[in-house]
């Protein structure tokens, strides 16, 4: 029975039927007398050579004949209209093979078609002509078995015919499977690394480092729209930097107090750009904000519940925005503003204290355009709040294992049968937001997700478009979560020795950027999961406690706090400007363009070579490393067009297969015959002729 019928069991209890596959030698052996036919006995002969004369081609051959000539087959109207609609909905991803240019199409047979039980396929193929006298198969007969064995009836020759020429990298016109295992194991191999090279990541060591005066830890780094780089320390000291951490300004915020008081302190701040205000929470439950240019005191909200430990700030529309803070209780409270620019005008016209405009919290919710929530969610101390507009949601994390990390709403749910089932299965009511004074009240369990992680969150970070939660904390483990998923991590990543104390996604770069308390900066790949660079504070020179942390994607630069100030920059390298467009991330020396494949080859001083497709110029492989770390200097193909030889500085000429980045043979001198020296002016240079036949058993 032909390989590609399938058996169906004759009754419905399920009854089982063997299948005696025959091989494809035995399909060539097949009896066609079934029919009553017999084929010309020349056709197997020409075509499989393995075949007897007397033996007809089976029936998987005759349809391959059969699909290259144009026959017309008669059909009904209706049968017409079904078979119109198969072709415009079918799914069948080799439909359209056809179209691909012959570059594409091996791209795609190595990604979509080439699995394990494909492979034992075209083995037991080679095999059985093998076992029938036939060591190696031509270009008709490779087409014939990749097209059966990896079920590829709709591509068309020139494809094939492409894939056997970068195979059959000598032109002899035959190819056995070592060699097609090879070509394909080598291609998919250097595909990996030219993706792996793209990715690969480094920073500039050591790290800038500026010194900071002894006093207070450093509470946070921000940064502004311009770049500027706003560092503030627990006495109320403000500083001012450049990108490359060159200090502006500073000043002291905080009103000098008499030496019998205890002096204030800055628990967190923040930014309010569209506003040109600065936020700073402070140990005497206060809220005050400054001017961002002039640091000036502007006004404050006092006499909070708690004292706010961390902060955070969103613009959520045309004149609004909400204040966000996490306190000692575990509690988020929430300040929602409308008329944002009229409401804080009215607080700076305000009695003073301590030279500061002063509103409390109790007056400050009676205007309508301020709402005040407090939610109780954490039973410990929270450790990072975050407002994301995109997914309309709070985020907050705790060290309490039970409620590590919660995604919760702002306001509650207006699902009203919802909240009545909360409530009496509570046994409470709940108030209602404007008789709110400020006690914390738990959102319903339909109002949030809680994760529950062991040992607790420290820091995190959410990417809407990877749809990416990333968590860590003091089990040095960074766990990689659905937003939507709380039960298990889609991922772990292992490789901190210290508590995880900073956390940044980078979207458009696919990075994740950590951070852990002894100084070691690690960037991790999110398709990969895998960590691409290591700095460890040896190398860096980052010396002392961390206590802030920051990456600017403006600067691709990461910006610690510890017992000074460092920038540890990315290696970038100078983006072209205008309309220009890179190919290489090297200088290129060389170039050269094939016939026979319509390819061009380029070569670089990194020693990396590429192959790009001439009618698309669009990519087609890639290998580096072909002359170490030495530059290549000059290419040429043979006379077939089908390899490459290529010299570099390192005194080597190699040949190629530069489809898939396979050494045929290393060229040293003194193994060939020097022919002549010839006398320059300036001094004698040798140039030395190298005699040598292609043949297929080159090695590497």
């Amino acid at each position: 029975m032909p390989l590609w019928k399938k058996v169906r069991p004759s009754s419905a209890a399920g009854k089982l039927e063997i299948q005696n596959v025959s091989s494809v030698l035995a399909e060539l052996g097949s009896a066609v007398e079934q029919r009553g036919e017999r084929s010309d006995p020349g056709v197997a002969r020409v075509y499989l050579g393995a075949v007897s004369e007397d033996r007809p081609p089976p029936k998987w051959l005759e349809r391959e004949l059969l699909r290259q000539e144009n026959r017309r087959h008669s059909v009904t109207m209706g049968d017409q209209v079904k078979l119109r609609s198969r072709l415009l909905y079918s799914d069948d991803p080799t439909r359209s093979l056809s179209k691909l240019k012959r570059s594409e199409f091996i791209n795609w047979l190595i990604e979509q078609r080439v699995s394990l039980e494909s492979l034992t396929k075209l083995k037991l193929a080679f095999e059985e002509f093998e076992m029938g006298g036939l060591r190696s198969l031509d270009v008709f007969n490779f087409g014939l078995i990749v097209k059966k064995c990896l079920g590829l009836h709709n591509i068309n020759n020139a494809q094939i015919q492409e894939l056997f020429m970068k195979i059959d990298y000598s032109g002899q016109g035959r190819i056995e499977w070592d060699e097609f295992c090879t070509y394909m194991q080598l291609e998919y191999t250097e595909k990996e690394e030219s993706v792996w090279r793209g990715k690969q990541v480094a920073f500039s060591l050591p790290a800038t480092v500026r010194a900071l005066s002894h006093g207070e830890p450093v509470l946070r780094v921000h940064s502004t729209p311009d770049g500027t780089i706003i560092t503030v320390r627990e006495d109320g000291a403000v500083y001012y930097w450049s990108p490359e951490l060159n200090l502006k300004r500073s000043k002291s915020v905080f009103h000098e107090r008499p030496v019998s008081r205890k002096p204030k302190w800055a628990t967190d701040f923040i930014t309010m750009p569209q506003y040109n205000k600065l936020i700073m929470g402070t140990g005497d439950r206060e809220i005050q904000l400054y001017e961002l240019s002039s640091l000036e005191p502007y006004c404050q909200i006092s006499s909070l519940e708690t004292v706010p430990l961390r902060l955070d700030y969103c613009y959520t529309g045309p004149d609004e925005c909400s204040i966000l803070y996490g306190d000692s209780q575990g509690c988020v409270n929430i300040i929602l503003i409308t008329s944002v620019g009229e409401t804080l005008r009215m607080w700076k016209k305000l009695p003073k204290i301590e030279n500061v405009p002063n509103i409390g919290i109790d007056n400050a919710v009676l205007s309508q355009n301020v709402t005040y929530i407090r939610w109780k969610v954490h039973q410990d101390w929270v450790t990072k709040v975050k407002y994301f507009p995109n997914i309309c949601a709070i985020v907050s994390t705790s060290n309490h294992e039970a409620s590590s990390l919660v995604i919760g709403c702002v306001l509650p749910s207006t699902n009203i049968e919802q909240q009545m089932r909360e409530m009496c299965r509570e046994g409470k009511a709940k108030r209602a937001l404007s008789n709110n004074n400020g006690s914390s009240q738990p959102r319903a369990p339909c109002d949030q997700t809680v994760f529950p992680i062991y040992k607790g969150v420290m820091t995190f970070d959410l990417s809407k478009q990877h749809n990416l939660l990333v968590t860590g904390g003091m089990d040095r483990v960074l766990r990689l979560w659905n937003p939507y998923v709380p039960g298990k991590p889609t991922g772990v990543l292992k490789g901190h020795s210290a508590p995880i104390f900073y956390l940044f996604i980078s979207s458009e770069e696919n990075r994740i950027f950590s951070v852990s308390m002894d100084n070691t900066a690690k960037i991790w790949d999110i398709h990969d999961q895998s960590c691409l660079i290591t700095a460890h504070p040896k190398a860096s020179l980052i010396r002392g406690d961390m206590s802030a942390c920051l990456y600017s994607p403006s600067s691709k630069a990461l910006y610690i706090a510890a017992d000074s100030l460092a920038l540890l920059s990315l290696r970038t390298r100078p983006q072209p400007q205008g309309h220009l467009i890179v190919s290489h991330m090297e200088p290129v020396l060389c170039c050269g363009y094939s016939h026979e494949f319509r390819q061009v080859v380029s070569c670089t001083e990194g020693s990396v070579v590429k192959v790009w497709d001439f009618d698309t110029g669009s990519q087609v492989f890639e290998f580096g490393g072909a002359h170490g770390q030495s530059a290549i200097t000059c290419m040429t193909f043979d006379p077939k067009g089908r390899r490459l030889v290529t010299g570099g500085r390192d005194g080597f000429l190699k040949i190629w297969n530069f489809n898939n980045g396979q050494c045929l043979k290393i060229l040293k001198k003194g193994e060939y015959i020097l022919i002549h020296i010839s006398q320059y002016k300036g001094g004698v240079r040798s140039i030395t002729v190298f005699f040598f036949v292609f043949s297929l058993s080159y090695a590497t």
